[in-house]
């Protein structure tokens, strides 16, 4: 190649992006986020076009559930089909997360190699052995760079070495990363990089209650950053929704969900991460602010208010043809009480009538120095994670909390049975 200067050589340079927590098929107490979804997902072509993007990362939890809707998988499929298009050049690594069906996620897999799509849905095993040839993924720059990524999905308790499944997961997943990490040494040259992706929970994570099931047998086994020894470049996590880095590490982060996936999900700042390479370091990292199509609104920011003054706020929002039905924010109210209320429910609908809003939750609040009103009156089953209803039901028969090793066990069994139900 050569210039106004004589020979120029081609820079090495390779630039990806990181995203996590789609969760397209989601609703947000029954009401579709498609039109979010939608919106993000353009955005995101757009994005990548924009910026040259040599390689996509997604980090687990692509749908919702394991079942998705249709309308989520179109969402997917037209999404990789409008990608290919308009950015030909582009690659995509996708791993299964704990809402997502690894089987599902894989079946098309044959077809999208065609598209330049990589996806690793579940850990890909063989009577026992890693089939290391589907998890070790090399990619390239149009510049010649070249980096490997250990595209480890979803770890459940099953995919452990029976040793560790109950007693020490964090133990078996770092025997499974390791032995990715080994191979890629074994493989890659000099000036290389090595990055990781993974959809785990790890310690000093900051979690969204309402939203994210707690995995791998629960919080107690958060995994330790050191998970990712010194010579990751990057390691692209996803599970937390909360855009954050690990451990004082800001090259091992979760870009976080591009929507706000519960109320209190409303104040995140929803990015990707972009990030450069350049011979086998990383040269720049970039957040990226993802547009929000719908606002999340709490009424009061803070605390709660009385009855009238709750009601009057509500009737000041935004009358109904100021947005397309679509565009409508979710709301929440948080409501002062001196007493049970039993038209609490109309009132709030009837001051909601005509206005650009979607009611997703009504927060009752004890006032200062009145009767306890009935826990059943105060919060709704919905409100509660599984965990917090087996710890108030195991509170009511023992002392103390339940044993890890069995808080474990029921984390494995409710994802199984979402795996199954959903």
């Amino acid at each position: 190649m050569s210039g106004w200067g004589g020979p120029v050589r081609l820079e090495l340079r390779m630039r990806l992006l990181h995203t996590s927590d789609w969760h397209l098929g989601h609703t947000l107490r029954d009401f579709s986020r498609a039109h979010e979804h939608a919106a993000f997902l353009g955005w995101l072509v757009e994005t990548i076009c924009a910026r040259q993007v040599d390689v996509l990362l997604v980090a687990g939890d692509v749908f919702d559930s394991a079942n998705p809707p249709a309308a989520a998988q179109e969402l997917w499929f037209d999404f990789l089909a409008r990608l290919r298009r308009e950015s030909p050049q582009t690659r995509v690594i996708a791993i299964g997360g704990n809402h997502d069906s690894a089987a599902r996620l894989d079946a098309p897999s044959p077809v999208l190699r065609a598209l330049d799509v990589t996806i690793v849905g579940g850990l890909p095993r063989l009577r026992s052995e890693l089939q290391l040839e589907r998890i070790v993924v090399d990619v390239r720059s149009k510049s010649g760079e070249r980096a490997w990524i250990a595209a480890v999905p979803f770890l459940r308790l099953s995919d452990l070495a029976a040793e560790h499944a109950l007693e020490a997961p964090e133990r078996g997943v770092r025997a499974v990363y390791d032995e990715v990490f080994d191979a890629i040494r074994a493989r890659m040259g000099a000036g290389e990089a090595l990055l990781a992706m993974g959809h785990l929970y790890m310690v000093e994570g900051r979690i969204s209650e309402l939203s994210e099931r707690k995995i791998l047998g629960g919080n107690q086994h958060a995994i330790p950053v050191e998970l990712f020894p010194a010579d990751v470049t990057y390691a692209a996590l996803g599970h937390l929704h909360l855009a954050q880095g690990v451990g004082g590490r800001d090259h091992v982060r979760y870009s976080g969900s591009p929507l706000a996936l519960s109320i209190d999900e409303a104040h995140y700042e929803h990015q990707v991460v972009l990030l450069d390479l350049e011979r086998g370091r990383l040269a720049a990292l970039e957040v990226l602010r993802v547009p929000r199509e719908v606002e999340v609104v709490r009424i009061p920011a803070r605390g709660a208010l009385p009855l009238p003054d709750a009601l009057a706020e509500l009737r000041a929002l935004a009358p109904a043809e100021a947005l397309a039905p679509a565009r409508w924010p979710f709301v929440e109210v948080a409501i002062e009480l001196a007493r049970p209320e039993p038209s609490l429910q109309a009132q709030v609908a009837d001051a909601l009538f005509g206005r650009a809003a979607r009611l997703v939750k009504i927060t009752r609040v004890l006032a200062a120095g009145e009767p306890k009103l009935r826990p059943s009156a105060v919060r709704a089953l919905a409100d509660f994670t599984p965990e917090q209803v087996f710890r108030e039901r195991w509170s009511k028969e023992y002392p103390g909390d339940p044993p890890n090793e069995l808080l474990g066990a029921f984390h494995e069994m409710v994802e199984t049975a979402a795996q199954e139900t959903r």
